[in-house]
């Protein structure tokens, strides 16, 4: 695709265990497939589980922990579901900084299915536009943020999809996102 040259880009896919695998192995694909660097990083080192809905599926390595990771050396953030990884990784202080300095920074957030409950927890939402998976929609309006029911959503630096089946669009408009963000870096 023109434009989404994302070359020597760094990408944080912030996850803990039970994430929804293809949330994270699809996204984390087609980032890598437009030459970004990704980067799990997790509250705990070793290596993470993923689910395929309720189903175990497979572990994958850590490569750093959230006291390890600064968000200054990353250029975005990938957040993947999965309701067992997005409640757990919300209550940690490491993560919610985490975000809350990508998105000071106005670097690009993307956020599928259930990983808003971070940006919940972060205080990020308010004033925002977003969607996720249905069950989280009255967590993101009692927070401040506009819930619609689409596809993919882009609200400036943010683009977030409600669940798996919306993976194509997800990854086509997270790779534009970041692909822009270069852009007006550079720019």
């Amino acid at each position: 695709m023109q434009g989404t040259n994302l070359q020597g880009m760094r990408v944080a896919i912030l996850a803990t265990d039970y994430f929804e695998q293809v949330e994270l192995s699809e996204p984390k694909k087609a980032l890598e497939e437009a030459g970004a660097r990704t980067a799990i990083v997790a509250p705990k080192a070793g290596q993470i589980q993923g689910v395929n809905h309720v189903e175990k599926g497979d572990s994958f390595p850590v490569d750093l922990t959230l006291q390890q990771a600064n968000p200054d050396e990353f250029d975005a953030v990938l957040l993947p579901g999965g309701a067992l990884n997005a409640d757990a990784l919300r209550v940690q202080r490491e993560a919610q900084e985490f975000v809350r300095r990508i998105d000071t920074a106005g670097k690009p957030i993307a956020v599928i299915c259930h990983g808003p409950w971070l940006l919940v927890s972060a205080g990020l939402v308010r004033g925002r536009t977003l969607t996720s998976y249905h069950t989280i929609q009255d967590d993101i309006r009692n927070a401040g943020g506009n819930w619609v029911d689409q596809e993919v959503v882009r609200d400036r630096n943010w683009v977030s999809s409600r669940s798996p089946r919306d993976l194509p669009a997800f990854n086509r408009a997270m790779i534009e996102l970041f692909a822009q963000s270069r852009v007006s870096a550079r720019g």
